[in-house]
């Protein structure tokens, strides 16, 4: 019995739950959890929580509504950054498309780091402003 507590999933703040889960879906593949999907065109949608999920059900994150959001100023430290995430690509070919596919789903670039022989990476921001990185795994 007991045993150690088990990361059900990682929840992100934002002020727009559908937005904000739809980024990642699409950035990262996921699907939702069943009964979160997007409601049929021309229904209202009053989503202030949801969960996606990989292809076998695996939770990866949740999004839960709050009134506002203030983003990080990183690299400046005034709003601290609090939590970000950390995404690995295959090369630098595809850190290349990936950055470039996170910004046409509506990210926007804090730092290109892709000089650095060690570790290139790119820190973005997601359309809450909550910093992701992207660097080759």
């Amino acid at each position: 019995m007991g045993g150690t507590p088990r990361l059900l999933h990682t929840v992100l703040d934002t002020t727009d739950v559908r937005g904000l889960a739809e980024f990642y879906r699409q950035l990262l593949g996921l699907t939702y959890r069943p009964g979160d999907e997007p409601p049929a065109a021309g229904e209202p949608d009053d989503a202030d929580w949801l969960v996606l999920t990989e292809a076998d059900g695996t939770r990866c994150l949740a999004f839960q509504e709050v009134p506002e959001l203030t983003p990080t100023t990183w690299p400046a430290h005034d709003v601290p950054m609090q939590l970000h995430l950390d995404l690995t690509v295959e090369d630098r070919a595809d850190l290349e498309r990936q950055r470039q596919r996170a910004e046409a789903l509506g990210a926007r670039l804090l730092l290109d780091r892709t000089d650095d022989p060690e570790e290139p990476l790119y820190v973005l921001a997601d359309p809450a402003g909550h910093p992701f990185c992207l660097f080759p795994g």
